[in-house]
């Protein structure tokens, strides 16, 4: 049975100061329980607290990151570009650009393509079991959570 288009890889590689796939107005960092907690310890606050501080919800009801009030950009993200919380940052954050909704179709594929500049140079090729394994993550996060575990 043939895999998905991507299956074979896909070069790629996040460039330095880059930054561009934080930098959009209006995006929506969803979270799981395990991207929270790990946030949460990051910042050593306990989770109720980190959530109340860090994240607000959607319409749904799922905790997602608060952004910039005044360029509506991650609240993690600094002056130089760079994630000031990277070695804790998010699972869908790490995903990108194996997000589900970029690899969806030819043309949501090319759109990522002009967007990001990890992907418009030679790089080391990115195996598909890898790509599978950040398509999940972001899946997962997307999913999110409603509700404070009562452990927090």
């Amino acid at each position: 049975m043939k895999g998905p288009w991507w299956s074979e890889g896909i070069p790629f590689a996040c460039q330095p100061d880059c930054g561009k796939c934080c930098d959009e107005p209006g995006g929506i960092v969803y979270l799981s329980i395990a991207d929270a907690e790990r946030l949460a310890q990051y910042h050593d606050l306990d989770l109720k607290e980190w959530l109340f501080r860090d994240c607000t919800t959607t319409l749904d009801g799922r905790f997602i990151l608060n952004s910039r009030p005044e360029d509506e950009i991650c609240i993690y993200l600094d002056q130089e570009k760079k994630c000031s919380v990277y070695d804790a940052r998010p699972n869908q954050c790490r995903a990108f650009p194996w997000w589900q909704e970029n690899l969806r179709s030819d043309r949501t594929w090319k759109e990522t393509c002009t967007q990001c500049p990890g992907l418009a140079v030679e790089s080391p090729i990115v195996s598909g079991e890898e790509i599978s394994f950040h398509v999940q993550r972001d899946r997962e996060s997307a999913r999110g959570f409603r509700r404070i575990p009562n452990n927090s």
